[in-house]
């Protein structure tokens, strides 16, 4: 899959703020998640300025980007490094990145029978994890 240029960023107090806040998080947060906690450790990023850094980020590749099950965008430094996917719980929100290789191969025939190229794709998984389901 070609990459496509990204604007170089420029190296901010916000920005490694934003960066290092992520390093410390285990699971997604949303843009206003992350925004309150900078804030509770007395970071002063707006709002809008977090909203700007982690699309910038997720344009990047330096941290995944999903929906979670109200739809709204959630951001996560992922520890793999190449393309993957996530199952989701639902209920607690823990997440586990796997590779799904009969996902890639069905995607790329899919493709190649109806002509496109160039394909991209995002698969999650939600359900409930099995600390949430023995609960």
């Amino acid at each position: 899959m070609p990459q496509v240029p990204v604007k170089e960023q420029r190296v901010t107090k916000q920005r490694l703020a934003i960066s290092a806040a992520l390093d410390t998080l285990v699971d997604f947060v949303s843009t206003q998640e992350l925004h309150r906690l900078l804030h509770e450790q007395d970071i002063r990023v707006s709002l809008a300025t977090t909203y700007r850094i982690l699309a910038s980020m997720a344009d990047e590749g330096l941290v995944d980007t999903l929906r979670n099950g109200e739809g709204e965008a959630v951001y996560r430094r992922c520890s793999a490094t190449s393309h993957h996917h996530h199952l989701l719980c639902r209920r607690c929100g823990k997440t586990v990145e796997i590779e799904a290789p009969a996902v890639e191969s069905w995607a790329a025939k899919i493709a190649k029978e109806n002509g496109f190229t160039q394909v991209q794709h995002t698969v999650e998984i939600y359900g409930l994890c099995p600390e949430c389901s023995a609960a």
